[in-house]
């Protein structure tokens, strides 16, 4: 419940500072898959909690250019939406790849999934939808509104691929950028 609360607080002042203006993004060289090993750590207790494998094996090591602490809100969002909607005994696969000049993280479970009409809805803020997790965890409905903003203020995309019953990809993009 703590967890919840302080990711819900931290979303909340996230997005006021975004929607206010005074969100600085602060580009700088980062190794993405020790950001994303960070994230998967604090995560792995709400895993553990629901005895869902949560894994992550670094092929290469990608540097960006980019907002490590936006890359970590994403990521933390994408990664408790995953434990939320998978099933205790569920499994999360979190992956990166270079496609052209941008990489792909990717956050994949095997979970109850969605089907296309609530993916078409999940990153709209007028639709604001909300659905009780595998075990009623609840959600504000933000996490996926802030993390398609951030996303696209690093230069990136975000989307989900996902099947009803199977489980869900959400993926999103940075650009490889080594400028400074």
């Amino acid at each position: 419940t703590a967890q919840n609360s302080l990711n819900l607080l931290d979303n909340l002042l996230n997005w006021a500072k975004s929607q206010t203006g005074t969100l600085s993004i602060q580009p700088e060289k980062i190794v993405l898959s020790t950001v994303i090993l960070e994230v998967i750590q604090l995560q792995k207790i709400l895993a553990k909690n629901k005895n869902i494998s949560l894994n992550f094996t670094p092929s290469d090591e990608f540097e960006v250019y980019s907002d490590e602490n936006i890359i970590d809100v994403v990521l933390r969002n994408l990664i408790s939406n995953a434990v939320k909607f998978t099933n205790a005994g569920g499994k999360i696969n979190v992956s990166l790849i270079r496609v052209e000049n941008h990489v792909e993280i990717s956050v994949s479970d095997n979970g109850i999934g969605m089907s296309d009409e609530m993916c078409k809805k999940l990153f709209d803020v007028s639709s604001n939808t909300t659905s009780l997790g595998t075990a009623n965890e609840k959600g504000s409905g933000l996490g996926l509104i802030l993390c398609k903003e951030f996303v696209e203020k690093l230069g990136g995309n975000i989307w989900v691929e996902s099947t009803l019953g199977k489980g869900s990809d959400f993926k999103f993009t940075l650009p490889v950028n080594t400028s400074e």
